[in-house]
């Protein structure tokens, strides 16, 4: 099976890609902006005709995109979300090659959810910011393109490689700050969100049954079950060896003054059922476009052992998955627990110490 990929230099095109070349059955060709690609090319920038003729030239029979930008002002997340997208199926379409598309979305696409809800694919899509509504674009492109193609919207990918500027690679940073220190104390900001984590390795695995599988549509890819970040804080406290308290500067609702999370408690509780709490068509993120503030940065708050303002991604404070159609359509369930998603972020921080 010949596949090109596109965005192999990113967080989750890395995995897909070397999940791809351990199956001798795949002949894989990577393109994109880096030079680590085997073709240079800018999706943002470069033309329908320019792709048309490299895709005739190497005729694959899966197309699987997982470029784009998570940061930056609404026309650059316009330009890399969604014209890049346009880009991706106006070529196909004018190809002869008859390849299947791939496409990675965001549960960022979902916008809010409703607390205890796990959201499924027919949900109304209501984006809380132009991150979400960029990704939403890509993908009412692809469903209206006519080609064979699957949309997988990916909910919040973590594991090795996690970007030091997301949420839990803030966070992960800001423990060896205080850890290399001898900080006895580690200030956080708003450890109550709920995110459905899914490790980056699983995700791969999920791209590559989507590439095999006949799928249409949108299919969601998570674990099924929403993790507050208090727990996982308390879950890296624990892997990484840290003693000292976890502090939580601002206080959940109900709750008054600072909250200290004793890191020997570290515990993510296993799920009460396999797609989570109770289904419901919720209008429910992703990729988290975060870019977490540390305090003191901009008077956010008490400068020093990094204080973390969460995902930003306008989801509000809940997201859970219903990932039955993943389950039903690509034979696909995530595998890898959080715990050791957590472990092997603590690791690449702790080779910086």
């Amino acid at each position: 099976m010949r596949v090109l990929l596109l965005g192999s230099g990113g967080f989750l095109g890395r995995y897909v890609a070397e999940h791809l070349l351990a199956d001798p059955a795949v002949q894989l060709t990577a393109l994109g902006r880096g030079d680590d690609a085997d073709v240079r090319f800018d999706l943002s920038n470069g033309s329908p005709g320019a792709l048309t003729r490299f895709l005739n030239a190497v005729h694959p029979g899966v197309v699987i995109n997982c470029a784009g930008a998570t940061r930056g002002g609404a026309r650059e997340l316009t330009r890399h979300n969604t014209v890049a997208v346009a880009t991706v199926c106006e070529s196909l379409r004018r190809s002869g090659c008859g390849a299947r598309l791939v496409q990675i979305g965001c549960s960022s696409e979902y916008g809010p959810s409703q607390p205890g809800s796990s959201t499924a694919e027919d949900a109304v899509p209501r984006p809380g910011g132009p991150y979400g509504v960029s990704k939403l674009a890509a993908t009412e492109l692809v469903l209206g393109s006519g080609l064979d193609a699957v949309v997988l919207r990916v909910f919040s990918p973590v594991g090795p490689g996690t970007p030091a500027g997301s949420p839990l690679g803030r966070l992960a940073e800001a423990m060896r700050r205080a850890m290399q220190s001898g900080e006895s104390e580690l200030k956080l900001s708003g450890l109550g969100v709920q995110r459905d984590f899914v490790d980056v390795r699983d995700v791969a695995r999920a791209v590559h049954a989507a590439s095999l599988s006949a799928a249409q549509g949108v299919v969601n890819i998570g674990s099924g079950r929403a993790v507050r970040l208090r727990e996982a804080a308390s879950v890296l406290a624990r892997v990484a060896g840290f003693g000292g308290a976890l502090h939580e500067i601002d206080s959940p609702p109900g709750r008054g003054g600072p909250h200290h999370v004793p890191a020997a408690a570290a515990h993510v509780p296993a799920p009460a059922h396999p797609h989570g709490a109770a289904h419901g068509h919720a209008t429910a993120h992703g990729h988290a476009p975060a870019h977490p503030q540390v305090a003191g940065e901009h008077g956010g708050g008490p400068a020093g052992a990094g204080a973390t303002y969460p995902y930003p991604d306008g989801c509000g404070s809940w997201q859970q998955a219903d990932v039955r159609t993943a389950r039903d359509r690509l034979g696909w369930r995530s595998r890898i627990p959080l715990e050791e998603s957590l472990a092997d972020i603590w690791m690449e921080a702790a080779c910086r110490i």
